[in-house]
């Protein structure tokens, strides 16, 4: 619990959050839901070896050294993406499976808007491949604190892939981030979807 009485706009994000309005962000502005997503956690193709293809940590997907330079291609790529028990990330089809090295996590959030629906706040966060998703239990933030190296901030995308939050992305949520006690340390968090997320420690 924080130690830090908390604003009003605080204690109304801790309203129930609705299925709906989360539902309502994520369809584009025709109304369409854009996921359409094959369903390759289904598939169970023989393993046909490994693609040289890379994943940066700045989302630019490689093909034998060079960048993939169409955002389509980028795209269609990112849908048969599976993130395996074994660590490793493959591109999978109904007939086959090829792994591919991803350098940190395969997908990059590059935007992030805050909503508010009956009181409750709402991040939506957008990928460099145009993945949407809204913070919340099904996809939550974390940071990962290594050493006295910068946080890593990431937001789960779906599975066992996430995004790593751009560096404007995370100035933004520290913006908005609201001070709080973790542990008995000072520290700074999010609220999305009825949630509370730590982004940092002050």
């Amino acid at each position: 619990m924080s130690d830090i009485p908390e604003s009003p706009e605080a204690n109304a994000s801790r309203l129930k959050a609705d299925p709906l309005a989360i539902a309502r962000l994520l369809k584009d502005e025709a109304g369409h839901d854009p996921k359409g997503l094959p369903p390759v956690h289904k598939w169970n193709p023989p393993y046909c070896g490994e693609l040289d293809m890379e994943i940066r940590r700045n989302g630019q997907w490689f093909y034998m050294g060079t960048p993939i330079g169409r955002p389509a291609l980028v795209r269609l790529f990112s849908t048969v993406l599976r993130h395996d028990d074994d660590g490793y990330y493959y591109l999978v089809t109904p007939v086959e499976k090829v792994r591919i090295r991803v350098e940190d996590a395969p997908f990059l959030a590059v935007q992030v808007e805050r909503h508010s629906e009956a009181g409750v706040q709402y991040l939506r966060f957008t990928t460099q491949t145009g993945d949407m998703v809204v913070a919340g239990p099904d996809h939550p933030i974390r940071v990962s604190f290594k050493d006295d190296l910068e946080p890593s901030p990431y937001v789960h995308v779906r599975d066992r892939l996430d995004a790593l939050l751009s560096r404007t992305v995370y100035y933004q949520l520290v913006e908005w981030g609201e001070e709080f006690t973790d542990a008995g340390r000072a520290a700074l968090g999010v609220r999305s979807a009825g949630e509370r997320y730590l982004i940092g420690y002050l």
